[in-house]
């Protein structure tokens, strides 16, 4: 067996089912979950539609590098969100559809990590633990960043030392951040590009939730802009992954994309050749009339307005929760450790949340994620409204 295999650690969700194991929630109230990130949102009729009519064709074995249209699709998309200039992007080098993100994120580590070299996988802390899972099992060390309210939820780049630049092969990050909902800046994206110049490494840029946003008229920029903006029309060292999950509510189509650096796209997509993973030809074409439509984007983010809303004027007296830059996540403090926390709300409450040091390591700067807990606001509006009374009602009663 590969030995790297055990470096892996529990997923949050397996030490979850052991931290509330022997906990008898109260049997009058129904279940209430905040801690499974899944969109449950509807998926666009219309995508369903496309899916259904095109059932016949997985009698084709599908091409691992998707089909044109799909690229195109995908490049049409890019370019307008993200104010890229027509024809900057290739739809035969720049984009490589993928089957979700999380596979992506995952082999991608796998094709371009050398562990010859003592490799360094830097990724911010509190981080998805994909990235931390890629690394170890491509023979890298990961290195981690805190992220705190003290920089804004940002993880704190100025502060990683340069022997550590100088070993990093792969910087991960998430932009608007899970759990934090985070967003980075074109400015704080273009310092890391230069230091990734300066020190040869690629940044993976995981942006399955840039369009889950408050703010219409604002919309979280993205890598592939901050490359555009400084002229770099060759994308150097630089891939976004993005998925239609959240964007569409489509998790379980498993669909989305790598894109930018052609050289590098081209050596992951003969790793991908070999791996097996090509998209269904349905899949491609539900994704073509996903990535193609802003409508249900918009309803979409609409439905996360008014549950951040309604949630947050719940709690706001009894703890401090604040409207995240982007995403649906809440990621508010606990008035005492975050897995007993988690634990109490459980048991009194039947509702489920995630310790927040469950979603990152320990440091010499200790672990970014101790108490405070994530709450995914993916439910419908009565769920979470019901959910945040539930919350309120332990705090006052406890706390």
């Amino acid at each position: 067996m590969n030995p790297n295999l055990d470096k892996l650690h529990p997923y949050p969700f397996e030490k979850i089912a052991r931290l509330l194991a022997g906990t008898a929630p109260p049997g009058d109230l129904a279940a209430i979950s905040f801690a499974m990130g899944e969109p449950r949102h509807p998926p666009p009729p219309f995508v369903l539609e496309v899916m259904a009519e095109n059932l016949g064709k997985l009698s084709h074995y599908p091409a691992s590098k998707g089909g044109d249209a799909l690229r195109q699709s995908i490049c049409r998309w890019l370019a307008r969100r993200f104010a890229i200039a027509d024809g900057l992007l290739d739809p035969a080098r720049n984009a490589l559809p993928v089957n979700g993100t999380r596979e992506a994120l995952f082999a991608f580590a796998q094709a371009v990590i050398d562990p010859s070299r003592e490799a360094l996988v830097v990724s911010p802390n509190p981080f998805y633990q994909i990235y931390e899972g890629a690394a170890l099992l491509a023979g890298a060390q990961p290195w981690f960043v805190n992220a705190t309210a003290d920089n804004g939820f940002l993880a704190d780049f100025a502060t990683v030392p340069r022997e550590v630049w100088r070993r990093c092969q792969l910087l991960y990050i998430c932009s608007p951040g899970n759990p934090t909902g985070a967003v980075m800046s074109l400015a704080e994206l273009q310092q890391l590009i230069a230091l990734a110049d300066e020190h040869d490494f690629i940044i993976a840029s995981d942006e399955c939730y840039s369009e889950i946003y408050p703010d219409e008229a604002n919309p979280p920029p993205g890598l592939l802009q901050a490359c555009a903006a400084m002229g770099r029309d060759d994308f150097a060292r630089c891939l976004v992954f993005h998925s239609l999950s959240k964007r569409s509510n489509l998790p379980g189509l498993r669909s989305g994309f790598v894109a930018g650096d052609a050289a590098v796209l081209e050596k992951f997509l003969l790793y991908r050749t070999y791996h097996g993973c090509a998209m269904a030809l349905p899949s491609q074409l539900a994704s073509i009339a996903a990535w193609d439509d802003e409508t249900h984007v918009r309803e979409n983010r609409r439905l996360y307005r008014e549950k951040f809303a309604a949630v947050t004027a719940i709690l706001a007296p009894v703890m401090a929760v604040q409207v995240p830059d982007a995403g649906f996540y809440l990621w508010p403090e606990t008035p005492v450790a975050d897995d007993l926390f988690t634990r109490e709300l459980f048991a009194t409450s039947h509702l489920q949340v995630v310790p927040g040091s469950y979603l990152a390591r320990d440091t010499s700067g200790g672990n970014p994620g101790a108490k405070r807990i994530r709450m995914a606001l993916v439910a419908t509006l009565d769920e979470c409204v019901e959910g945040a009374w539930r919350l309120r009602r332990h705090l006052e009663s406890r706390y």
